[in-house]
């Protein structure tokens, strides 16, 4: 098979194309022939060399894919070979040829076609694991969403909104805060120009936040009474203050997740949860892909850039085969 491999901690550039020996299924996995992959800013890090893979997974990245069953390892009865599936991973999407737990594999939506659904494991799993699994946002909520043109945030609109709850949603400019408008946002704050608190008041019963450290006083701040805040990304730090006398006073939690190193049953329990709820929204309409570009694998550099550029609605998708 052939894969896009890191030479070495640093920019776009050190990735590179090449051949590697094909994976094999152990008992209870999957090997797919990967048809699409897609860009989470979890494969930025890596890159970077400061988010390395659970013990024992490749260190090829992509966490996300679509493709056709191959092959099968001992135990599996939930696909066959031919299948077309998608795949919520630990690490090698960025392949031709990748191997998964058999529970993180999971049907294309009928309404998808294959390569669009490289895009769907990652943000429909963080999404339903966090606001629905975690934090129970109920009809009638209020949810804030941070980065919400995002690929998380434009899935977590639409799943919010598809609940029954009220969307507020920061982005940094006119244009993606009409994105998300369009997405069904009901109220917009461009982070640039204002503060979220001083817009929404203590009023969010669920914060979905992918800043971290630099948000996390104004999160408590904009959480209402048994408010709940899930951390999901460190894009403003990783150490910041937490005012324990205000959460108290507002009986809030304040929960940071990471889907990746999980185990495997939690995460194919996951799995289970978006099939059996998140994917008849997907094929009613009431939650779209959003995708924003598609490009071949051999540019994985390319794709790395142009979401580094910060303007990117939705998911970068890269065509492998």
């Amino acid at each position: 098979m052939y894969a896009i491999t890191v030479r070495e901690p640093g920019g776009p550039e050190v990735l590179s194309w090449t051949e590697q020996l094909d994976p094999q299924p152990g008992p209870g996995e999957v090997v797919l022939d990967v048809v699409a992959t897609a860009v989470n800013r979890a494969d930025l890090l890596q890159r970077q060399g400061n988010y390395a893979p659970p013990p024992g997974v490749t260190d090829v990245p992509g966490l996300e894919c679509s493709g056709r069953v191959a092959a099968l390892g001992e135990g599996v009865t939930n696909v066959a070979v031919g299948d077309e599936v998608c795949a919520l991973l630990a690490g090698g999407g960025y392949a031709t040829k990748v191997v998964v737990p058999a529970g993180q594999v999971m049907p294309v939506p009928s309404t998808v076609d294959i390569e669009t659904a490289a895009g769907l494991p990652e943000v429909a799993a963080t999404v339903w694991s966090n606001v629905v699994m975690v934090a129970g946002l109920r009809s009638g909520e209020t949810i804030l969403v941070h980065g919400g043109a995002s690929g998380i945030g434009s899935h977590a609109i639409q799943v919010a909104k598809a609940l029954g709850a009220r969307v507020a949603v920061t982005a940094g400019s006119a244009a993606r805060l009409e994105q998300c408008r369009e997405l069904g946002a009901d109220v917009l704050v461009n982070y640039r120009e204002q503060d979220f608190v001083e817009v929404l008041g203590p009023s969010a019963d669920v914060v979905l936040d992918n800043m971290g450290a630099k948000y996390l006083p104004r999160n408590v701040d904009v959480l209402a009474r048994l408010g709940r805040l899930v951390v999901i990304g460190m894009q403003g730090g990783v150490k910041g203050e937490l005012n324990v006398g205000k959460l108290l006073a507002k009986n809030g939690t304040v929960t940071a997740t990471s889907l990746r190193y999980r185990p495997v049953e939690e995460k194919a329990a996951i799995c289970r949860e978006v099939v059996t709820n998140v994917w008849p929204l997907v094929e009613s309409g009431a939650v779209r892909p959003i995708t924003h570009a598609v490009v071949p694998i051999q540019d994985a550099g390319d794709a790395h850039r142009m979401l580094e550029a910060g303007d990117v609605h939705g998911k970068v998708v890269m065509r492998v085969s």
